[in-house]
């Protein structure tokens, strides 16, 4: 703890929801968000990891609808899992802020990692694709040194990549499942950080996805939803062994959001419907609404903001 006066401060903080950096022009307009997108989704029937050029209509990323300020400007971002969903929205947002990107993906996920490409240099910036399996530590290791070989070096990486599966009762939970849910959520994120932190210079920006559930639970996303609770207590003590080198470590805890992984977890349009009625937002994100917390944490003006988890949630409230 920190003392100042007759008060403490947490040397390390968790906080959800704070706007950081960036203030909105006096000449944008307001968006309301309760009406902003639709509250009724058609789901796609696909297995993992599925594709975003399978929905209709497809989840907004951002393609038409972000627009940039240049926060990023002349750096060179890593995205894992880059290819659709919240992640295409990262790679489109640090674009259009002016940062090269090389993002992740599985082969499988081709067309639509070429999709995402396409958007980046349409910003008029570099685009780099390293596909392969994040369940493989030499792979992870291998990633990052390319990524930093193609962009001439990194001071962002975003270890967004994640697996779940739903689950409604645990003797019925496979251990290969769970297994591949902490390879890819806790493993991948690991190794991806040890081997980037060497490469990171001063002033860099690490940012792992948690999720809102890493607090507050699910019942039917039981291993996922302790990989996120021990991402988020990784990028804490990360954040305190790497300050002294200057890097600052973040996560983002999305809520849920209109992406592939609502169906690989065995959502259907009937279900996520239904739950999406109760919630107190009445309607799931879009990716292109995430992004801007991971450009948020990536900016360098930001500085004083590490080890925390930066909530994109909605009104579900501060953990």
């Amino acid at each position: 703890m920190l003392a100042f006066g007759r008060l403490a401060f947490p040397l390390v903080t968790l906080f959800i929801g704070i706007t950081l950096g960036h203030q909105t022009p006096e000449h944008e307009t307001l968006i309301d968000p309760r009406n902003r997108y639709p509250a009724n989704y058609t789901l796609p029937v696909q297995g993992f990891p599925g594709l975003q050029s399978n929905w209709h209509p497809r989840p907004d990323c951002g393609e038409q609808s972000y627009v940039g300020h240049g926060r990023l400007r002349g750096r060179r971002a890593l995205i894992t899992g880059g290819d659709s969903g919240m992640g295409r929205a990262i790679a489109i947002a640090f674009a259009r802020e002016g940062a090269d990107v090389a993002f992740n993906y599985l082969e499988v996920e081709e067309s639509d990692a070429r999709e995402t490409v396409s958007f980046i240099r349409a910003a008029g910036q570099k685009a780099y694709t390293i596909p392969g399996d994040l369940r493989n530590e030499s792979f992870c290791a291998d990633l990052v040194h390319r990524a930093a070989a193609r962009l001439g070096g990194l001071d962002i990486v975003v270890s967004h990549a994640g697996y779940a599966f739903e689950q409604a009762y645990i003797g019925n939970h496979s251990t290969e499942s769970f297994e591949q849910t902490l390879r890819t959520n806790v493993y991948a994120p690991f190794f991806i950080a040890r081997a980037a932190a060497p490469l990171l210079p001063p002033g860099s920006s690490l940012i792992f996805t948690a999720s809102d559930v890493a607090v507050g639970g699910n019942a039917r996303l039981v291993d996922y939803a302790a990989t996120k609770a021990m991402l988020v207590s990784f990028t804490r003590s990360l954040a305190l062994q790497l300050w002294p080198f200057g890097i600052r470590v973040n996560a983002v805890a999305p809520g849920g959001t209109l992406t592939n992984f609502l169906t690989t977890q065995g959502e259907t349009t009937e279900s996520i419907n239904g739950a999406v009625s109760m919630t107190p937002a009445g309607r799931l994100a879009q990716p292109v609404e995430v992004a801007p917390a991971y450009v948020d944490l990536a900016e360098g003006i930001n500085s004083y903001a590490s080890g925390s988890l930066y909530g994109a949630n909605g009104p579900t409230g501060a953990f």
